[in-house]
């Protein structure tokens, strides 16, 4: 489709006798919230990780904004507008927060990554008002001076949700975003992915939580042993049999 910014053709990834992706298609379309669901070991993560340039696939192509990016390297898929937040949040612990957000923040300016880069750049003042800017959109403002390491689980979640956002991606993939957080905190996480979705950026989400996924989604695709075993809107998904059977466990969510 012309207005898909994401088609993941054909892929397929095993490692040894296991096989962790088969025959992988799908498209997520531009300015879309798109949820890939399913049990552990579905091969969620690992689809991620070829869409960042992390791992090859064995076979088939991933294609960002119209480009083939299958064998680039992750920081140049990074410059071209991809921006992920990992499932184990990948934070400075002996870094503000605030030095935390402008580190991403000039790599994305710059084309390249430099620990001390807010001390280097003479666009210091711009780049810590985007930072301050996307603390504020999290929440975490207030705590700007404090060093990473002393924030709680899902703090260091919203910390690393604002260093993906810093980089204006034009494609946001979150890996399982709410995990750690308290129902309070998974709200007002959902309220900001929805804020973000008005703006037009486009999402995709892995994610365990149904009502996070229902409350965000506007496709949802399941996998299950490294297949595409349903994909559709959430009320498709919803009443899917298959998906029940596989994931839900029989019941609507």
């Amino acid at each position: 489709m012309d207005n898909a910014v994401l088609h993941i053709a054909d892929v397929n990834k095993s490692f040894g006798g296991l096989h962790a992706l088969s025959d992988i298609d799908l498209q997520v379309m531009e300015g879309t919230t798109h949820a890939i669901i399913g049990p552990n070991g579905a091969g969620k993560s690992t689809l991620l990780n070829i869409c960042i340039g992390r791992l090859a696939p064995d076979s088939g192509a991933v294609v960002f904004n119209g480009e083939v990016i299958t064998g680039k390297q992750p920081y140049e898929i990074n410059q071209l507008g991809v921006a992920r937040v990992f499932q184990t949040p990948e934070i400075f612990p002996d870094l503000t927060l605030l030095q935390n957000v402008m580190i991403p923040a000039f790599a994305r300016r710059d084309g390249a990554f430099r620990l001390n880069g807010w001390q280097m750049a003479s666009h210091q003042a711009e780049i810590m008002g985007q930072a301050e800017h996307w603390l504020e959109d999290v929440g975490l403002i207030g705590l700007r001076n404090r060093f990473a390491a002393s924030l709680s689980r899902g703090d260091k979640r919203r910390l690393e949700l604002a260093m993906g956002l810093v980089q204006h991606p034009r494609l946001l993939l979150l890996d399982e975003p709410t995990a750690g957080m308290s129902r309070h905190d998974t709200n007002a996480t959902i309220d900001l992915l929805k804020k973000i979705k008005a703006r037009g950026m486009t999402k995709v989400i892995i994610e365990h939580d149904m009502h996070v996924v229902f409350s965000l989604a506007d496709r949802i695709t399941v996998l299950a042993q490294g297949m595409i075993i349903a994909d559709g809107r959430p009320d498709e998904v919803r009443g899917n049999p298959v998906v029940q059977e596989a994931y839900l466990g029989g019941t609507n969510p």
